[in-house]
């Protein structure tokens, strides 16, 4: 919203005024002292001022006594239901937090196989998959990130899994460049992050970036505002990101998002 400005009058000015001259533009135009006709003009005004005040305090203080008197009918009952309904969200939103602890979320954590995978996937409605290898330096900057908001975002599983021991999965999610992350929702794959290519182009990235990136797939509870990326806000951006190699895992290649493999 543009900010509305006022025009301030100083003596020997006069304010674009329409129609006829009033009180205030006669005494810029004719100095000397104030009249009596002035005086009464100033009087009125800081009178209509203080109306307008009083008005909008009584307003507020009328919405406040009847939101108070709202709460004074309340009765022992409504009280007591309204207790109810608040403990019995509590303690749903406990036995949810348990149960996700119980299937393995809250932590960063490796799984060996592809039939591992296909299991946690099954067990969970949200799961973040990282596809890396040993010897891709960037998916040791994924997984500092991931450990952080495994913790941060109980509602999701955060996995990961050596490509070398999943050739098949790769194959069939299609995987090619390394790292890569499968964002899965309802043991469907729904949508993935290739590189650092949408997280600002830079190894530099914050946890905050692939918070925001994940929150855009859904596969998170994100509360920040997915049309801003935070990443816009960063002055330096890394210069030597995009270098791609070709590598053979048991035969597939894959592209490594690497410059020193």
């Amino acid at each position: 919203m543009r900010p509305r400005w006022c025009e301030i009058a100083f003596p020997g000015t006069a304010p674009p005024v329409s129609g006829a001259p009033g009180v205030a533009e006669k005494l810029l135009r004719e100095p000397g002292p104030l009249t009596m006709e002035g005086n009464g003009s100033i009087d009125m005004f800081s009178e209509v001022l203080e109306n307008q005040f009083l008005q909008a305090a009584k307003l507020v203080e009328s919405h406040l006594d009847s939101e108070i008197q709202k709460l004074d009918q309340i009765g022992e009952d409504e009280l007591e239901l309204l207790k109810e309904k608040r403990l019995a969200a509590l303690r749903k939103a406990q036995q949810q937090k348990q149960e996700w602890l119980s299937k393995g979320h809250g932590e960063y954590r490796e799984i060996a196989s592809e039939r591992d995978f296909f299991q946690e996937v099954k067990e969970s409605e949200k799961v973040v998959c990282h596809f890396y290898r040993d010897t891709t330096f960037r998916c040791k900057i994924l997984d500092r990130h991931l450990a952080i908001l495994a913790k941060k975002h109980l509602e999701t599983k955060f996995l990961k899994l050596n490509v070398e021991k999943a050739p098949f999965l790769c194959e069939r999610l299609r995987i090619k460049v390394i790292p890569t992350l499968a964002l899965l929702k309802d043991g469907k794959t729904k949508d993935y992050v290739v590189g650092f290519t949408d997280l600002g182009n830079t190894d530099d990235f914050t946890t905050e970036t692939l918070e925001w990136r994940l929150g855009c797939s859904d596969v998170i509870n994100y509360s920040g505002s997915l049309m801003e990326p935070p990443f816009q806000s960063q002055k330096k951006f890394g210069t030597n990101f995009t270098k791609l190699e070709k590598k053979t895992i048991r035969g597939k290649k894959y592209d490594s998002d690497s410059d020193d493999d």
